[in-house]
């Protein structure tokens, strides 16, 4: 029996390559379609500065890898409690996106993310963490230096070029997108929108 049906074993060997066959499909595709459009490599920027809300100088750490299918960033403490931004495979994004993705990490080390407990996988909770990091990370490429509303638009093109490759619906983009261009028109600064969300976690 298969899923409770009755089936003979050359029932179960067709579906089951049927299975293999589909999986592959849904792994393999996304991941081919993003290569093709990767195949320049990129100057890795320089790390922006970052300090965590409790004043620790954050650590960048590239690793490059040719088996990555694109650019990623990950903010966590390493083994010894130092506050760290992994960078994996940079030299496959424009500088745009580098950027966005430094400073996207680094709000998380700034809003105590890191040291808060993690909360579920695609959780409101999450969500809103990564709208808030996503913020962070707009006003301060907007505010500290030039072309900055220039440098937000690009980083959006491919952080839409990424979301596609990895599966994600164009409504899950779009959402990104707005949240990006409300915070582009605050009339506040990452400081202030930093120091506020401390506040309200009583991190202070």
């Amino acid at each position: 029996m298969l899923f409770g049906i009755k089936c003979t074993r050359k029932d179960i060997r067709k579906i089951m390559k049927l299975i293999i066959t589909t999986i592959i499909i849904m792994f393999f595709t996304p991941c081919t379609v993003w290569a093709k459009d990767n195949l320049m490599q990129f100057d890795i920027v320089k790390p922006p500065v970052c300090l965590n809300n409790k004043g620790e100088t954050v650590q960048y750490l590239n690793n490059l890898s040719q088996k990555a299918a694109f650019s990623a960033g990950m903010a966590k403490r390493n083994k010894k409690g130092f506050p760290i931004v992994y960078r994996f495979s940079y030299e496959k994004s424009p500088k745009a996106m580098q950027k966005f993705i430094d400073l996207h990490e680094c709000a998380h080390h700034q809003t105590g993310d890191v040291d808060r407990p993690l909360p579920p996988q695609n959780s409101p909770l999450q969500m809103m963490n990564e709208s808030i990091a996503d913020c962070i990370a707009t006003l301060r490429i907007r505010d500290e230096g030039e072309n900055g509303e220039a440098i937000i638009l690009d980083a959006l093109l491919e952080l839409k070029k990424t979301m596609r490759s990895l599966g994600f619906p164009d409504s899950s983009f779009n959402s990104r997108k707005s949240n990006i261009s409300n915070c582009l028109k605050k009339d506040v600064s990452a400081q202030t929108f930093i120091y506020d969300v401390l506040q309200h976690r009583q991190l202070n």
